[in-house]
């Protein structure tokens, strides 16, 4: 080999290890569901001088939020009442690079009407599989380099399950085989290749409560990895080889409102129910039998928002638009604003860095603080209202207003 054949292969290694060291944020709360992200660092400003918008595209109601790999970003919308669509765009540019569709919307029912009828999951990638839920009751894979599609599961359809009446909510779960989803009036495990269901587990009696909001996780409880769940009335802790309940508990909500995710820290569960309460549970296991308790309560309640954890502190969104600060191991309050925001915000941080975009379109930077609610700064970054996740990836903010999606980016000294 000559020395100029061993200059273009350096560049050929160069360029793929470029391609992969750009950083990803391929399902709903990021790369390890828990909102945490481990990129470059925050400039400690929002002007436009230190988070730049790249490009912005019109589309129609989602409250999907963006998720992004490679070179680029997907997004999904609901147009005309009647049809869903998952569309990739050039995570420079926004240029779209395919879109795919199909018919799957529906009606929620009349008191959840201010919040739309249109599709809610965010979609989650594993390698070039994108599985995409449709309100319907719809779970959908495609190729992500065309957007073909590999197969599709209309669980109504299969099972002759209800269909939910707040329609397909959580946002799916991948590993390395699986994928994971509440849908079919149940939590359902599918081979990620075939879209074969594997098992079916906390059957529930569908419907309007069967509608799950929450989202699974999975989590390290008392020395075992589990699926984490929460349905409309239980929170519960599953074994992902087949579906075994390990633990359960009831967690009381108004109308079944439980909608955040739990978090995990250490062996403790944190939720937050809409007419309930903020709790901790503490899983222990003894002779191979799994026990659950309730360590404490607090009389705050959540809504939508599921919180991020910092130095085994949850930052919390509540039902009253406030932010708290809460001890997950203790339940200790260490603070909560005077100071309301929107009705609902996502979270994504970074060291003792928090940025927090809420319905309003507001985006706020937070410095973690056990002592005081610590506003660095804040920024509008759009009118129309911003129910979707923020996705972060490498030096880029991506926010999914409800009729649009745009892309930021960080210049860490200004330009």
């Amino acid at each position: 080999m000559n020395l100029f054949s061993v200059f273009l292969l350096g560049l050929a290694v160069l360029a793929s290890s470029a391609r992969a060291a750009v950083p990803d944020w391929p399902q709903w709360r990021g790369p390890q569901r828990d909102g945490q992200f481990t990129g470059p660092e925050w400039p400690d400003k929002l002007d436009a001088n230190h988070l730049q918008r790249l490009w912005r595209i019109d589309l129609g109601p989602s409250y999907s939020g963006p998720i992004v790999s490679g070179d680029r970003v997907f997004s999904t919308e609901s147009k005309d009442k009647k049809i869903e669509v998952i569309r990739a765009f050039d995570r420079t540019t926004g240029k779209e690079l395919w879109s795919h569709s199909w018919e799957g919307a529906m009606t929620v029912p009349f008191f959840a009407k201010s919040n739309g009828d249109w599709i809610r999951s965010t979609p989650a990638l594993d390698g070039d599989r994108l599985y995409v839920a449709g309100m319907r009751d719809v779970l959908v894979c495609l190729d992500a380099s065309t957007g073909a599609e590999q197969w599709r599961k209309d669980f109504v359809k299969e099972l002759g399950t209800a269909l939910p009446d707040f329609g397909f909510v959580c946002s799916p779960l991948v590993d390395d085989e699986a994928v994971y989803v509440q849908a079919g009036g149940s939590i359902a495990k599918l081979d990620k290749l075939t879209g074969r269901i594997l098992w079916r587990s906390m059957r529930e009696k569908g419907g309007m409560m069967g509608s799950a909001f929450s989202s699974p996780i999975f989590a390290e409880l008392a020395g075992k990895r589990q699926l984490v769940m929460q349905t409309r009335e239980k929170l519960a802790g599953l074994d992902p080889a087949d579906g075994t309940i390990l633990w359960e508990q009831a967690v009381e909500a108004f109308r079944g409102m439980n909608i955040l995710t739990p978090v995990v820290h250490k062996d403790t569960l944190f939720t937050s129910t809409y007419g309930g309460k903020t709790i901790g549970f503490h899983v222990v296991q003894a002779d191979g039998k799994f026990t659950v308790t309730e360590t404490w309560r607090n009389k705050s309640q959540g809504y939508m928002s599921t919180p991020v954890v910092i130095e085994g502190v949850a930052y919390h969104h509540l039902k009253s638009q406030r932010l708290m600060a809460i001890n997950v191991a203790t339940g200790h309050e260490n603070w909560t604003t005077d100071l309301s925001f929107g009705k609902y915000m996502s979270f994504v941080a970074r060291g003792d860095r928090i940025l927090a975009l809420d319905q309003r379109g507001v985006l706020l930077l937070i410095r973690a603080s056990k002592e005081k609610f610590d506003l660095l700064d804040k920024r509008n970054l759009a009118d129309a209202e911003t129910w979707a996740h923020l996705a972060v990836a490498g030096d880029q903010v991506f926010v999914r207003e409800l009729n649009g999606l745009a892309a930021y980016r960080w210049h860490r000294s200004g330009k």
